[in-house]
C-alpha cells in the first residue's frame, strides 16, 4: 500500500456507495469478524468492494492482552479470510475484550512490566499463526489501574517485547491527553517511526473539559487534523483512515474529510 493512501472504514450504511465506486477513498478497512461468518451474496459483494477498492482488515475480538487463552480457530479463520481477499493488512487493538467469555468492550490493558512480557509473548503467538506482522493501535482508556509505566512507555516496550508494528491513532493520542492530562506533541515524539504503518483519524464527544469519548460518531476536530499534520511531519506519512461508525453525513462530507487527509499528506510528500 502506498504510503500516502487515505481509506475509510467500510460500514453497512456505505456498501452501496463503495459497490458504486463513490467513495474518494483508496483502501476500505473492514472486521473480518463481521464477514467470516457470511456466505453467499453478503461476501460476493465484499468481492465486488474489492475489485474497486483495496481492502484492509481492523479486528475488534482478538482480545490480546487477555488472560484467555488465544483462539487458534479464530487466528486461522482470519487468516484463510486475508488469504481469500488478498488482504495484506491486519490490525488489532493494544487491549483486551474477553474474560471467560466475550465482554464486547474494549478494555485497557494495565501499564506494568508483567503485562509488557505477557503480551508481548502473546503478539509473537499471533504473528506465528497468522505468518505475518501484528499491527497494534494505540486505544483510548479512561481509567489506568495502579501503572508502573506511562501510557507511551508501556506501547513502546510493548511493541519492542512483541517486535510488532504499530496502528498510531491520533485521536486516541488527543482524546487521552485530555483525559489524562499530557502533551500529544510530545507523546507523538516519543513513537518509534520505523515501526508506524498505519494509522487512524476519527471524531469525538467532548462530554467534559477534561473527559473526552472516542465515539467515531462526528467530524474529525480540527485539533486532530493539526496533530495529524504533526505526525506526518515527525514521522512521515503514512497510510491513513477516517473512521465513522454511526451519525454518518452526507457522502459529500465524508469525502471532503477524506480529501483533507490527502491534501495534509501531499504537504509533506
Amino acid at each position: 500500500m502506498r504510503s500516502n493512501s487515505v481509506g475509510l472504514g467500510l460500514r453497512n450504511e456505505l456498501l452501496d456507495a463503495a459497490l458504486a465506486g463513490d467513495i474518494d477513498a483508496d483502501f476500505l478497512e473492514i472486521a473480518p469478524e463481521n464477514w467470516i461468518p457470511f456466505k453467499g451474496s453478503r461476501l460476493e459483494k465484499l468481492a465486488q468492494i474489492a475489485g474497486k477498492y483495496q481492502l484492509t482488515c481492523h479486528g475488534l475480538s482478538l482480545s490480546i492482552g487477555s488472560q484467555d487463552s488465544l483462539s487458534q480457530s479464530f487466528l486461522k479463520d482470519v487468516k484463510r479470510f486475508l488469504n481469500d481477499f488478498d488482504i495484506e493488512i491486519y490490525s488489532e487493538h493494544l487491549s483486551y475484550c474477553s474474560h471467560n467469555g466475550q465482554l464486547y468492550d474494549l478494555l485497557p490493558i494495565p501499564f506494568t512490566v508483567d503485562a509488557v512480557a505477557y503480551v508481548g509473548e502473546r503478539i509473537k503467538q499471533a504473528q506465528d499463526r497468522l505468518g505475518q506482522a501484528l499491527i497494534l493501535e494505540n486505544v483510548s482508556y479512561y481509567a489506568s489501574p495502579s501503572p508502573e509505566l506511562t501510557e507511551l512507555e508501556f506501547i513502546n516496550q510493548v511493541l519492542e517485547a512483541g517486535d510488532c508494528k504499530l496502528l498510531l491513532d491520533v485521536n486516541n493520542v488527543f482524546v487521552n491527553s485530555v483525559n489524562h492530562s499530557y502533551d500529544p506533541y510530545e507523546f507523538i515524539d516519543g513513537l518509534p517511526s520505523e515501526r508506524i504503518v498505519y494509522g487512524h483519524i476519527a471524531g469525538h464527544h467532548e462530554e467534559y473539559e477534561d473527559l473526552y469519548i472516542d465515539t467515531h460518531g462526528a467530524s474529525v476536530k480540527d485539533e486532530v487534523f493539526q496533530l495529524l499534520d504533526y505526525a506526518y511531519g515527525r514521522h512521515g506519512v503514512y497510510p491513513t483512515l477516517l473512521e465513522r461508525d454511526f451519525n454518518f453525513p452526507s457522502l459529500e462530507e465524508l469525502n471532503q474529510e477524506l480529501n483533507r487527509i490527502k491534501a495534509i499528506q501531499a504537504r509533506h510528500e
